[in-house]
């Protein structure tokens, strides 16, 4: 039987979700994205307030505004408690129920990626020791889904594609290591247009707008990655860095 979320958690889930949550059995593809979309859901209002929080708080500690910078920390870490909360009930289902249960390829993927995801989401707000532990754990399940995905889903299967997307920007955002995203998202976009005319109908909008966002990243990281040489070379800082790398939103 499926971990049951807590209170805190449901005030952000449907009924239909909740249900998902209480199944005894394999969730059906239908039910596992239903589960999937609405946790992302939860998680990414609460990411993007933080970012937003933390700007500000930046900003009134910068300005030397003590007693406004106080209560925005206050408020950051109340949201960074929502965000724990949230992440530690999906993965225990996940860790718990999900993946044991899973019975296809597909369905190991599927949750690999989605243990390294809210692994990630931790490791973006998580300080020193439990960072690293999030991020490590966020890597081994990433690799864990992409063995699997290598060896059984074709390079154009969407979830394939979607695991290659947040893995790659697991590496930029969080490793700090821009090669290895853009070598990771240029192999899987080359793949996928390699196996192209072999694409199944039911999944081309899926796989196509995830290529989409492979290349958009491709497009703005190697454009990160030159304005640094140059910045090294003529020491002029002009880029302006985006504050938010796409991910899969949808699954």
């Amino acid at each position: 039987m499926l971990n049951v979320p807590s209170k805190e958690i449901t005030a952000g889930l449907d009924r239909e979700t909740l249900a998902v949550a209480k199944l005894d059995s394999e969730p059906t593809i239908e039910e596992r994205n239903l589960l999937s979309v609405a946790y992302k859901n939860v998680i990414g209002s609460r990411r993007a307030s933080w970012r937003v929080v933390t700007s500000i708080e930046a900003k009134e500690t910068a300005r030397g505004n003590t007693q406004h910078a106080e209560l925005i920390s206050s408020y950051r870490l109340t949201i960074e408690k929502e965000l724990q909360d949230v992440c530690k009930d999906i993965l225990e289902t996940i860790d718990t129920n999900l993946i044991p249960g899973a019975s296809t390829p597909e369905s190991q993927v599927f949750y690999y990626k989605m243990k390294g995801d809210y692994h990630r989401y931790l490791a973006e707000f998580m300080s020193s020791e439990h960072r690293q532990e999030s991020s490590d754990t966020a890597l081994s399940a990433y690799k864990k889904a992409s063995e699997i995905s290598d060896k059984e889903l074709a390079p154009t299967h969407p979830i394939r594609l979607g695991l290659a997307l947040n893995f790659s920007v697991f590496y930029y955002e969080i490793l700090n290591s821009p090669d290895s995203a853009c070598n990771l998202a240029k192999q899987a976009f080359d793949e996928a247009i390699a196996e192209l005319d072999n694409l199944h109908e039911d999944s081309y909008k899926d796989s196509t707008l995830i290529m989409q966002l492979l290349r958009d990243n491709l497009t703005l990281w190697t454009s990160d990655l030159q304005n640094e040489v140059d910045d090294q070379q003529y020491g002029d800082s002009t880029a302006a860095q985006a504050e938010d790398k796409k991910e899969e939103n949808q699954e």
